[in-house]
C-alpha cells in the first residue's frame, strides 16, 4: 500500500485499538527506570555502601549485552507480538518479587529480572509498531512511545516518595508500594496486548554475535557502540546519583532529595520532543555538539555546586542534553552500515551495557571521593562525547 494513501474511517479505528495497547507497553518499557529511585531506598533500608547499592543499576543493564541478539532470533521463531508478551511476563515477574520480601538477594534478583524483560522488551517492541504504523510516520511515532516511556520514568520517584512518607496504609509495605502500582499496570498490558489482534510480516533473519562483533572492526561502528555506552551511562549515573548529590551536600533526607530524579526525566522527556523537530532543520553534527556542551556544563555544576537550585540546573541541563544523543549515534551508525542494519541494531542495543558499567565505576569513586568522584566518572563519558562529535558524518 501506498505510504501516502488514506486509510478508511474504519481501518484508522482498528490501528487505534491497536496503538492504545502497545503505548501501554512502552509505559511498561520505562519500569526500568525506577531502578535509579530503588536503589537508592534499599541502600538506605540495608546501610549499604556506594558501591553495593550501585550494583543493582548494573544487574539491570548487564543483561542487554546477553539478550539482545537471542531476542532477535527468538523474535523470528515466535513473532514479535509473542516476544513482547514474554517480556511482560518477564517483567510482571521482577515487579512481584519485592512485594514479599526486601532482602538484598532478593532484590538483587528482582533487578536482574527487571533488566531481562527490558532488554527483550526494548529488542522487540519497536519492530512491532512497524507492523501498525505506516512507514512515513513510523519515526514520529516511535518518539511518541518514547514519552510515554519517560511518563513511566517520572512518575517512579514521585510515586515511591509519596508511599514512603504518605499517612494512607501502604499495608506496610512504605516505598515499595511503587511496584504494587507498576504491577498492576503490567497486569493490564499483558492483557489489553493478549487481546489485540496485530498482523505482522516474516521477521528477517535474526544476526549472529559474530556477525555483530565484527562490526566493531570499522573504527566509526566502534566509535558508535562506545558513545551509545556513554550515553546510557551517564542517564543511568544521573538517575541514581542525583539524590545522594543533594543528600551529601544539603543533608536532606531521600524521600526530599529524591525530587531530584523527576526533575532529570522531565527536561529529558521535553528534550526528546524538542530535539524531534530541531533534528528536521538543524545540521546532528550541530544539534549534537549543542546537547553536548550542555552536559559538560552540567558535570561542571555538579561538581562544584552546593545549593539545591544550582543542582537542579545541572541535572535540567544533563536531562535536556542527553535526551538524544542515542537517536543521532543510532542513526548515525545506520547510515554507516546501510547493508548491515540488522547487525548494526543489535550491536547498539549491546551498547545499552554501558548502563552497568558506568554505575559501578561510579560508586567505588563515591566511596573513596563522595559524589565528586561518581560526578567525575559521568563526565569522562561527557569528554568522550566531545570527540565524537568530531567524528560525527555531514
Amino acid at each position: 500500500m501506498d505510504s501516502t494513501a488514506t486509510y478508511p474511517i474504519s481501518d484508522r479505528r482498528s490501528t487505534l485499538m491497536q496503538f492504545v495497547p502497545v503505548m501501554l507497553c512502552f509505559f511498561a518499557m520505562g519500569f526500568v527506570d525506577l531502578v535509579g529511585t530503588a536503589s537508592n531506598y534499599v541502600q538506605k533500608d540495608l546501610h549499604l555502601t556506594d558501591s553495593q547499592a550501585n550494583l543493582f543499576p548494573s544487574l539491570v543493564f548487564f543483561w542487554f549485552l546477553i539478550f539482545s541478539v537471542p531476542t532477535g532470533m527468538l523474535m523470528n521463531r515466535i513473532g514479535r507480538k509473542k516476544t513482547v508478551l514474554i517480556s511482560l511476563a518477564i517483567t510482571l515477574v521482577s515487579l512481584i518479587v519485592p512485594i514479599f520480601n526486601d532482602g538484598y538477594y532478593t532484590m538483587l534478583v528482582a533487578f536482574s529480572l527487571l533488566g531481562i524483560g527490558n532488554a527483550v522488551m526494548q529488542t522487540s517492541l519497536n519492530p512491532l509498531v512497524s507492523n501498525l504504523i505506516r512507514p512515513d510516520r513510523l519515526a514520529s511515532t516511535l518518539t511518541f512511545g518514547q514519552f510515554v516511556k519517560a511518563i513511566a520514568s517520572f512518575l517512579a520517584p514521585v510515586i515511591a516518595s509519596w508511599a514512603a512518607t504518605t499517612y494512607l496504609p501502604t499495608f506496610g509495605l512504605g516505598w515499595r508500594a511503587l511496584f504494587v502500582i507498576y504491577a498492576v499496570v503490567c497486569v493490564f498490558s499483558v492483557g489489553a496486548l493478549a487481546a489485540t489482534p496485530i498482523t505482522e510480516e516474516k521477521s528477517d533473519r535474526a544476526s549472529g554475535f559474530m556477525e555483530c562483533l565484527r562490526l566493531l572492526g570499522r573504527p566509526f561502528i566502534l566509535l558508535c557502540f562506545l558513545g551509545i555506552m556513554c550515553h546510557v551511562g551517564i542517564d543511568v549515573g544521573t538517575n541514581t546519583t542525583a539524590p545522594k548529590i543533594i543528600m551529601e551536600r544539603l543533608s536532606l533526607p531521600l524521600e526530599e532529595a529524591a525530587f531530584a530524579t523527576g526533575i532529570y526525566f522531565i527536561f529529558r522527556t521535553a528534550g526528546c520532543f524538542l530535539g524531534t523537530f530541531l533534528l528536521r532543520v538543524m545540521p546532528a553534527r550541530i544539534f549534537f555538539g549543542i546537547s553536548v556542551a550542555m552536559m559538560l556544563a552540567a558535570m561542571v555544576m555538579l561538581g562544584v555546586c552546593h545549593t539545591l537550585t544550582g543542582i537542579y540546573v545541572a541535572l535540567a541541563l544533563v536531562g535536556f542534553g542527553n535526551s538524544n544523543i542515542f537517536s543521532v549515534i543510532f542513526s548515525q551508525a545506520l547510515i554507516a552500515a546501510p547493508q548491515e542494519k540488522n547487525e548494526v541494531s543489535g550491536l547498539m542495543i549491546m551498547g545499552l551495557f554501558g548502563g552497568t558499567i558506568f554505575p559501578l565505576a561510579m560508586g567505588f569513586a563515591a566511596d573513596a571521593m563522595g559524589q565528586a568522584g561518581a560526578v567525575a566518572v559521568m563526565a569522562a563519558g561527557v569528554a568522550y562525547l566531545v570527540f565524537y562529535t568530531l567524528r560525527i558524518k555531514k
